[in-house]
């Protein structure tokens, strides 16, 4: 067991992410707004970080684009923080852009449990992971992503690795370079933070850009699959008052409409924005309007094209 441990320290020292930076060593002594002022400071340096890996980034998400598509879906797995940033992703994309709910999928070892407690040796599983996404019933056109900010997380590597054995799409996001996830994916982005401000307090930069790189990767393939009109959520789901509010503006800011338009809009097309949209653009009925979405795979741009041919 010691040696186990030796080669892991040995490992730790390696990263970039654990680094120990003897500047901050009297960190706690200062005062509170000059520690904030580092944090900020700290911070400030993530977004150029994910800049540099924009072009492999972008390669990602046409790849992904290209297999939701075709009916597949966004899986991401990951442990501790890293595991918990792709729960979160995943749990915004309903209510967002309107994706069933196994559409986009979060996967965190150790299970739901691990969302507010630590699962003890559930991170160092690989058939865990592989086990975890037997359940979901992978398929071809699947797309994983591995996330895990030292790179070498055995739950998130195993992810990948089964993801890709069985022809699925893999993405490896992690902060450190040349690291074993990025090696085992198809897609291997690795946006180096350099050293915490805590030592390997990884939920820090490293969760900032991975929270960034997981909006960026959610976001654009949902933009790809016309899930936005413009920079317009038009597949919003209102499931809240907040929400419902939110609809009709969307509806008013694509079309302009009057208030009164946009309710007979919206109540003939049982809520649906994309619709709504489509039939005060149009000047076409909800049935219309659904079968025209329908056959543009639900591009509002195709579909109000088609109506303009058409008309």
């Amino acid at each position: 067991m010691t040696s186990t441990y030796n080669a892991l320290r040995a490992q730790l020292a390696t990263l970039t992410t654990e680094a120990f930076r003897p500047e901050l060593a009297e960190i706690d002594r200062l005062p509170t707004l000059d520690i904030a002022r580092i944090m900020n400071g700290e911070d400030r340096s993530v977004p150029g970080a994910v800049a540099t890996q924009l072009p492999v980034i972008a390669a990602a998400i046409d790849a992904t684009a290209e297999r939701m598509a075709r009916g597949g879906r966004l899986i991401y797995a990951g442990a501790g923080t890293a595991g918990r940033l792709g729960v979160l992703d995943a749990s915004e994309c309903p209510p967002t852009f309107n994706t069933g709910p196994d559409e986009v999928v979060g996967l965190i070892a150790g299970g739901a449990e691990a969302m507010v407690r630590s699962v003890e040796g559930a991170e160092d599983s690989e058939e865990l992971a592989a086990g975890d996404l037997d359940g979901l019933g992978l398929t071809v056109d699947d797309t994983v992503v591995g996330i895990s900010a030292s790179g070498r997380t055995p739950y998130a590597i195993g992810a990948v690795e089964h993801a890709r054995s069985a022809g699925a799409l893999t993405i490896g996001l992690s902060c450190n370079p040349d690291s074993a996830l990025a090696a085992a994916a198809d897609h291997g982005i690795e946006v180096v933070v350099g050293p915490e401000l805590l030592t390997g307090s990884t939920r820090l930069k490293a969760g900032t850009a991975q929270k960034l790189v997981l909006n960026m990767i959610s976001t654009i393939t949902m933009i790809r699959l016309g899930k936005t009109y413009g920079n317009l959520m038009v597949d919003v789901r209102a499931s809240n008052e907040k929400l419902q509010a939110r609809s009709r503006r969307i509806v008013s800011l694509a079309t302009g409409a009057p208030d009164e338009d946009i309710e007979a809009a919206l109540t003939a097309a049982d809520g649906e924005v994309k619709t709504a949209i489509l039939m005060l653009l149009s000047g076409i009925d909800a049935p219309t309007a659904t079968a025209r979405l329908k056959e543009s795979r639900g591009h509002l741009r195709e579909a109000l094209s088609g109506s303009e041919l058409s008309g």
